[in-house]
């Protein structure tokens, strides 16, 4: 059982010569470069705090985690992700995320996506918060949003 206490919202966004070196850059810009990541669906458990900073993780670490990423090799192209987490009274939260061209658009598809997901659930919408990137390429670029969750 992995108790999950925090949730790291983080973004990143790089260069890279091949699109996965981009991707891996902006993992690294985001700090979380140096784990593995395992994707998760979006829930919060209730227990759970969300920060809004890079975490400090061992290297190598097994990380579960949320995330938006996109790369391209299209120079001038504007390539956004995003993820939006909202939290109910008891801390329970569920988490979308998006990606577009630019931040302003990937940040609002993911929050009315968290909207949605509250309305079918029932469940009253107290908090939410955002993390959204954006990055215009320039050879070959990549960009994440994500949170990672640890304990």
């Amino acid at each position: 059982m992995f108790d999950v206490t925090r949730l790291y919202l983080v973004t990143g966004k790089a260069e890279g010569e091949t699109p996965l070196n981009a991707f891996d850059n902006a993992l690294i810009d985001a700090g979380i470069g140096d784990v593995n990541l395992i994707k998760v669906s979006s829930i919060v458990p209730p227990e759970a705090e969300v920060i809004l900073a890079k975490p400090e993780l061992p290297r190598g670490a097994l990380v579960p985690c949320v995330y938006s990423a996109n790369t391209s090799a299209t120079p001038g192209q504007r390539i956004a992700a995003a993820l939006a987490v909202g939290l109910a009274e008891d801390g329970f939260g569920v988490i979308m995320e998006s990606s577009g061209e630019t931040a302003e658009e990937a940040a609002s598809k993911a929050l009315f996506m968290v909207e949605e997901a509250f309305k079918i659930r029932g469940l009253k919408l107290v908090k939410t918060l955002q993390a959204a990137v954006e990055h215009e390429i320039v050879k070959c670029g990549g960009i994440v949003a994500a949170c990672a969750y640890w304990r």
